[in-house]
């Protein structure tokens, strides 16, 4: 519990949306296409907690509204994220999950277009700190927030936070699944696009899903994965299978650290035979499988083998256990083994370094971040399935 009966140091502050009216409107708004900045602090300090909440007309908000930050005189951010992946749930929604250090608090198992956020990842500044909140809406939207912060000194072996957000729509998969469905059709063997999927081999990891890509020191804390499932084997959803490899300080193959696959690296086995559920350091915040032939889009806690289809958003923490670098940090996965499949790959990585850190690759337009409609998701799914 950080030895919460020692004496701490510091001044306790908080910027917030209060009305200072003394009134109840404790909001405020963002224009479209406006950029508000939430907090300016000048000094040194450490961000502890961030809330807040959305209110906007849009639907995807929480894929077109950008959270920014920035640490003492640097010109580009050190987080650029759409704030829904930035607070843990991908896809353009929120949902309802808990872990150590993010939520979302919303209604359980809908989907929702509303949620409390809350971040208790540390954030430490040396001379002064900006948040921002970026309205790409199409309307006006209303935030409602608290930073909460310590005035103190900052050790000079502190790194900074940072949170990188990426997609690639679709992954480059390596076979065509379509055909080897027509293929696995004709055949008499339930697991012959098993076979031929299984024949490839990934030793140089060049073709991997990256979520990371660092240069300096410091250490890798975490990360969330958001996948919609449109290129499945043929006669088996899972679309897992993908190792993890940590390529560290430049290393040559193989990885410091390779995984076995990717449910293993997010902490569970033989795929996620609970469905949606949230523990501290891992867990899925958004289980949405295709209902009623793509029309609706829920969540749901069951779950069978053949039931992968839709989106998802698996989350692994390194609180206790994060992966030092010295020089440079490079963090990606298959999509699929082998690289096979040609699905919606997004994510945020999370980690602390020194300043500089390595330009974050430009942020896509809105039309590029929104999430693929539902019935355009299962047409793709079944076409290979």
């Amino acid at each position: 519990m950080n030895q919460l009966y020692l004496r701490k140091e510091g001044t306790s502050r908080r910027l917030s949306s209060w009305d200072q009216t003394g009134g109840n409107r404790d909001f405020i708004v963002i224009g479209a296409g406006q950029t508000a900045a939430i907090a300016e602090i000048a000094g040194s300090g450490v961000i502890q907690h961030i809330w807040m909440t959305i209110a906007a007309k849009n639907k995807y908000a929480f894929r077109k509204v950008l959270i920014r930050m920035f640490w003492d005189d640097e010109q580009e951010p050190s987080v650029d994220s759409p704030v829904g992946d930035f607070f843990g749930v991908g896809h353009g929604v929120a949902s309802h999950y808990v872990s150590a250090p993010l939520n979302m608090i919303t209604t359980q198992g809908v989907i929702e277009d509303k949620a409390a956020m809350n971040c208790f990842f540390e954030m430490p500044f040396r001379k002064r700190a900006r948040i921002e909140i970026v309205n790409e809406c199409e309307d006006e939207m209303i935030l409602y927030f608290y930073v909460d912060y310590v005035e103190k000194e900052v050790p000079d072996d502190s790194f900074y936070f940072h949170a990188s957000w990426r997609r690639e729509n679709p992954t480059q998969g390596l076979v065509d699944l379509a055909a080897l469905k027509a293929e696995h059709d004709q055949q008499d063997k339930a697991n012959y696009a098993d076979q031929k999927v299984y024949e490839l081999k990934n030793l140089t990891g060049d073709d991997n899903y990256v979520l990371l890509d660092a240069v300096g020191e410091g250490h890798y804390v975490g990360c969330n994965l958001s996948i919609d499932h449109l290129n499945p084997m043929p006669g088996f959803s899972w679309p897992g299978e993908g190792d993890d490899m940590f390529f560290i300080d430049g290393e040559p193959w193989p990885p410091r650290l390779h995984g076995t696959g990717t449910e293993d690296y997010f902490c569970a086995a033989w795929g996620y035979p609970a469905g949606k559920y949230y523990a501290p350091y891992h867990g899925l915040s958004l289980y949405a499988p295709i209902r009623e032939n793509g029309d609706a889009w829920k969540e749901s806690n069951t779950i069978s083998f053949n039931d992968y289809s839709g989106k998802m958003t698996q989350y692994r923490f390194h609180i206790v256990d994060p992966i030092i670098f010295r020089k440079s940090l490079r963090f990606s996965i298959e999509h699929g083994h082998g690289n096979a499949q040609s699905n919606d790959y997004a994510s945020v990585a999370y980690w602390y370094q020194r300043e500089p850190h390595k330009a974050f690759p430009q942020m896509l337009p809105v039309a590029q971040r929104l999430p693929i409609p539902e019935k355009e998701s299962a047409r793709l799914f079944y076409r290979t399935f």
